[in-house]
């Protein structure tokens, strides 16, 4: 059986969404169930079966989320209202739309700092922090416990004092 020609291929979008905090360690499969859930519950089951999401591809702290041309409005919408994955708690960021996965994977090599380069335990104000230090002088900071977690975005600069 030949494949369809591209003219009667249904047309798709790309979205390259970052993952706050980066460092967590979660699956692809995972996140697909928490954009599932998110779409479900804001656009039903007929909405979701429209939009068609399908995580592509999934790096450290990135992923690319196909979906239907004209329901990338929704599929931003639904990523906003994810909040946790597999009981943890994680942002999903959208950064940018494409018509191909090839224009995403170079902005993502484009992008510098991306990428964490390192994390320790550090005390601030008296409490204690895990610091995700990136290349320049962003460290993002996460209190550690399960009640009343805040996120603080510092430099390099605040950490020394």
């Amino acid at each position: 059986m030949k494949p369809r020609p591209p003219t009667m291929r249904e047309k798709r979008r790309y979205i390259l969404v970052r993952l706050d905090p980066p460092s967590l360690d979660i699956d692809g499969r995972d996140l697909y169930y928490a954009i599932g859930e998110s779409l479900t519950s804001l656009y039903g089951d007929c909405g979701m079966a429209r939009i068609q999401p399908s995580v592509v591809s999934f790096g450290q702290g990135y992923a690319i989320i196909r979906c239907t041309r004209s329901t990338e409005g929704q599929l931003s919408t639904g990523l906003a209202a994810v909040n946790q994955v597999q009981e943890k708690n994680v942002a999903v960021r959208s950064i940018r739309t494409s018509g191909t996965m090839r224009s995403l994977r170079q902005h993502l090599e484009g992008v510098k700092g991306s990428n964490p380069a390192g994390e320790q335990d550090v005390q601030f104000q008296g409490r204690s922090f895990t610091a995700v230090m990136y290349q320049g002088t962003k460290v993002d900071l996460f209190e550690k416990g399960f009640k009343n977690q805040e996120l603080l975005f510092l430099t390099e600069d605040d950490l020394e004092e």
